[in-house]
């Protein structure tokens, strides 16, 4: 009875000087406290306008990005990302990552989740959760004015023309075939080498979405999108862009689509057009 007395004594004077410097006591399974100064931490390229890119200050809002003295990251994603922050009183991280990285990162839990332009496909929904979408973002051809293909306005017109995309997207692996003909190059490795082979007339015209053509009418001025009657033939998961997090991470996806849940196609396509309208005149 001695030692009880003793113990609860000790207990008493543990939690009273515990209080007395300002400390709390938590029980550590209180489930509500997890999420206390959570930090969001968030794979993209940092290198995708208007989806995200690299800027060298905090204008417009841009945010550090983990690791790289001086290096800022802005963009769409980058705004999505700290609207969920801000919706949920959490602190946001961004690590900059190249495209085939992404799926490995959230999947090995290196980062919490990859808000980049990914497509909701079932390929990945195999490998990763998807929130969202958070982005509906149609697949068109992108061009030089100047091109031999500057006029097309069908699928067809484009058979014979030389053409390419960035590695393991839709644009690539499911758009670009259709087009019967074409001449497909070797996918690149990123958004802006796709743009930059048609820039410099490696490819007469590349595949892409919506988004990163309208940008790079921003960077490219001598660029065109064509207007096609017919277009890609793709499915709502191809262009239903979503947030990825690691499998089974309800809680995090659940928290991640109350925010986007409430807003519309016009509320997307808005934040779209300011983050285009704010991006750097070129990506390097």
């Amino acid at each position: 009875m001695k030692k009880l007395v003793s113990l609860l004594l000790c207990a008493a004077l543990l939690t009273a000087c515990l209080l007395a410097a300002g400390c709390t006591v938590t029980p550590s399974n209180n489930k509500e406290d997890e999420t206390v100064d959570f930090t969001l931490t968030v794979a993209m390229e940092c290198a995708y306008a208007p989806y995200n890119w690299t800027q060298t200050d905090d204008a417009n809002g841009a945010v550090p990005i983990k690791g790289a003295t001086g290096e800022y990251a802005n963009g769409y994603d980058v705004m999505m990302a700290k609207k969920i922050c801000e919706a949920n009183g959490w602190q946001l991280e961004v690590v900059r990552l190249d495209w085939d990285s992404l799926v490995p990162a959230v999947q090995t839990g290196q980062v919490d989740a990859v808000i980049a332009g990914q497509s909701m496909t079932a390929e990945r929904a195999e490998q990763v959760d998807f929130a969202g979408p958070y982005l509906y973002a149609s697949i068109v051809a992108l061009t030089r004015q100047d091109s031999p293909v500057a006029g097309a306005t069908k699928l067809a017109d484009l058979a014979g023309a030389s053409c390419t995309s960035q590695m393991g997207t839709v644009w690539y692996d499911i758009c670009l075939p259709q087009i019967e003909g074409a001449d497909i190059k070797a996918a690149k490795d990123s958004a802006p080498t796709m743009l930059m082979a048609l820039e410099t007339g490696d490819v007469d015209f590349v595949c892409t979405d919506m988004p990163t053509a309208q940008g790079a009418l921003v960077a490219y001025p001598d660029m065109k999108i064509l207007e096609l009657t017919d277009g890609f033939n793709v499915s709502e998961e191809e262009i239903n862009i979503g947030i990825s997090v690691q499998k089974g991470n309800t809680a995090l996806k659940d928290k991640i689509n109350a925010v986007l849940a409430p807003m519309t196609e016009d509320d997307f396509n808005a934040m779209m057009a300011e983050a285009t309208k704010i991006q750097p005149l070129s990506q390097d």
